[in-house]
Parts: structure tokens; C-alpha cells; sequence
């Protein structure tokens, strides 16, 4: 028996097949080190994405202190921009479930980095919400699926 494969097919039989395996979002098995990767990389992403916000914010809108000099812009956007690029280390290949749980990351960090760059500290709310934003982002990520 003899198989006849057209150019094609062999073309696109080399495309498809790359040197790295993929993982898909239904494969992917939460181990303790991706576990930690996870959450590293959510922590920095979130110093990298709040810290650049705040640059940009306190060039163009000032705070107690007043405004800071155009430079500041232009490093908070610097910021920004690699920030768009760390989501892609998540050792997961699902970008909805990753950008919802950072998501969750993003808030907590927004209140701890505001009240260290800007004095303004989280009351009793913000506090209880973010820990219930933290439960159901981890429960989202570690939840198990087939």
C-alpha cells in the first residue's frame, strides 16, 4: 500500500510541525513551579503595568506633590510597553483565563502601589475586596479541567 501526499500537504505538514510542542489550555496540568512562575509573573506584571500607569498619571494629572516632568510620560509608556509582552512568559496558553486572573493581581496591586506612590491607603472595603478577588482569581487558575 502506498501513500501519495501532494506538495501541499507536505508544505503544510512542515508548517504545522514546529521543534516546540503545544500546549493547549485543555492539557495544561498546574504543577507547584508553574504555580510559582504564575504568580511571579503576575506580581511583576502588575508593578511593570501600575508603576507606568502612575508615571503617565502623575506627568499628565499631577498629585499632592504636583506634576512630574514629560519624562516621566515617556518612561511610564516605556513601562506600558513591555508590560504587554510579560503575559507571554504564563507558562498557561490560555490568554483569556491568564488575563482574567491577573486581572484579579492588577487590583490589589493598584491599592498597595497607591498607597506607597500616592499615600492613598485601602480602607475595610478595599481590603475585603481584594482578598475575595484574589480567592476567586486563584480558584479560576488552580480550578481543575479535562
Amino acid at each position: 500500500m502506498t501513500s501519495s501526499v501532494t506538495m501541499e500537504e507536505g508544505v503544510m505538514d512542515s508548517i504545522t510541525n514546529t521543534a516546540e510542542p503545544s500546549i493547549s489550555p485543555k492539557s495544561f496540568e498546574w504543577t507547584s513551579t508553574a504555580i510559582v512562575q504564575a504568580i511571579s509573573l503576575f506580581l511583576i506584571t502588575g508593578l511593570v503595568e501600575v508603576i507606568g500607569g502612575w508615571c503617565v498619571w502623575v506627568s499628565i494629572r499631577g498629585n499632592d506633590r504636583g506634576k512630574k516632568g514629560w519624562w516621566f510620560a515617556v518612561l511610564g509608556s516605556c513601562l506600558l510597553i513591555g508590560y504587554g509582552f510579560l503575559p507571554c512568559l504564563q507558562p498557561s496558553n490560555s490568554f483569556g483565563r491568564i488575563y482574567a486572573v491577573y486581572g484579579g493581581f492588577f487590583i490589589v496591586l493598584s491599592f498597595l502601589l497607591g498607597w506607597a506612590l500616592d499615600g492613598d491607603r485601602p480602607d475595610i472595603g478595599d481590603a475585603v475586596g481584594g482578598v475575595i478577588v484574589l480567592v476567586g482569581v486563584l480558584l479560576m487558575m488552580l480550578w481543575p479541567r479535562n
